[in-house]
């Protein structure tokens, strides 16, 4: 399979929440690039579709990010790339990547605990 990716793929260990039409649903996200994410979860999507999620940061606070479902696997999770990021967004995701490589291999996943609202 082709890579398509347009920078580094790290695994990480961020709680997200993702908007579904039934409401909210908890995630994973297992890996992280500039481009795009992996969230782990048992909700249904679509390649495609455009969904809305904020990730928990390590230092508690929420990064809200959009992205379009490139693939799904059901009851697995989905992989998106993200829609126009601003520069506090890309800055942010940067921020996470620094501490996956910093963390002493790309292997190593970085947590954050879930905080809710």
């Amino acid at each position: 399979m082709e890579e398509r990716r347009s920078g580094p793929r790290l695994t990480v260990s961020l709680d997200a929440v993702w908007d579904t039409t039934n409401g909210n649903q908890p995630a994973r996200i297992t890996d992280l690039s500039l481009g795009g994410c992996y969230l782990d979860t048992v909700g249904e999507t679509r390649a495609g579709e455009i969904v809305c999620f904020r990730v928990s940061l390590p230092d508690g606070d929420w990064l809200y990010l959009e992205g379009e479902v490139r693939h799904h696997a059901a009851s697995t999770g989905f992989g998106v790339r993200f829609l126009e990021l601003e520069q506090q967004q890309e800055e942010k995701i940067e921020a996470l990547l620094n501490a996956a490589r910093e963390s002493g291999s790309e292997r190593v996943p970085i947590a954050a605990n879930l905080v809710e609202d």
